[in-house]
């Protein structure tokens, strides 16, 4: 069994779409915990209910990125945890992590990248008037966004879609795509 550690810093979706897929069907996969640096936000409550282990952080009351990222990573350790997947995560993973899970980090983009990294990639695909945009799922270097893409998945931008149809349409994607490729990376 693959042990893994989500981190998120929002609502959740992604984990929890993440967590019932691993719980379903053939799944080598073990959701050890949620990793968290917003203790209120809402995807601890949906991990709380999942019955699945939290560990919230505030960054700030850190030093340094590094220290935070030494505390993580002792409890990732203790934890026997072989990949972190973030979802959601707003935070650039620094050389800590990067050094101990070389290659064994994923994410989950709102675009086909290498078009609109960063926050706010609907707003961004928006504003370019795209009628394409997607989904990306890539392994995690240094820089934001940048790592090795391992999938993508288009969706069609309708005229007269909004940015919440736009989104809605993105996370019916990730939803079942970011389990899969889990599953088939992961094991």
């Amino acid at each position: 069994m693959t042990k893994i550690a989500i981190f998120a810093s929002g609502s959740g979706s992604n984990f929890q779409a993440i967590v019932e897929a691993m719980r379903t069907g053939d799944a080598r996969i073990s959701v050890e915990m949620l990793i968290c640096d917003q203790p209120g936000a809402y995807c601890v409550t949906r991990a709380e209910e999942l019955g699945v282990p939290v560990l919230t952080f505030k960054p700030k009351d850190y030093p340094s990125k590094k220290a935070y990222e030494e505390k993580v990573l002792a409890v990732l350790r203790e934890k026997e945890v072989e990949w972190i997947i973030l979802a959601g995560f707003m935070r650039l993973i620094g050389p800590s992590l990067l050094e101990a899970y070389p290659n064994r980090i994923l994410n989950i983009h709102p675009s086909l990248l290498p078009s609109f990294p960063g926050k706010d990639a609907v707003g961004q695909a928006m504003a370019a008037g795209v009628k394409v945009s997607g989904v990306t799922i890539h392994y995690v270097d240094a820089g934001m966004d940048t790592g090795p893409i391992i999938a993508q998945e288009a969706i069609t931008i309708e005229a007269g879609d909004d940015s919440a149809k736009v989104h809605q349409k993105i996370q019916q994607v990730e939803h079942r795509l970011y389990p899969a490729i889990i599953e088939k990376v992961c094991n």
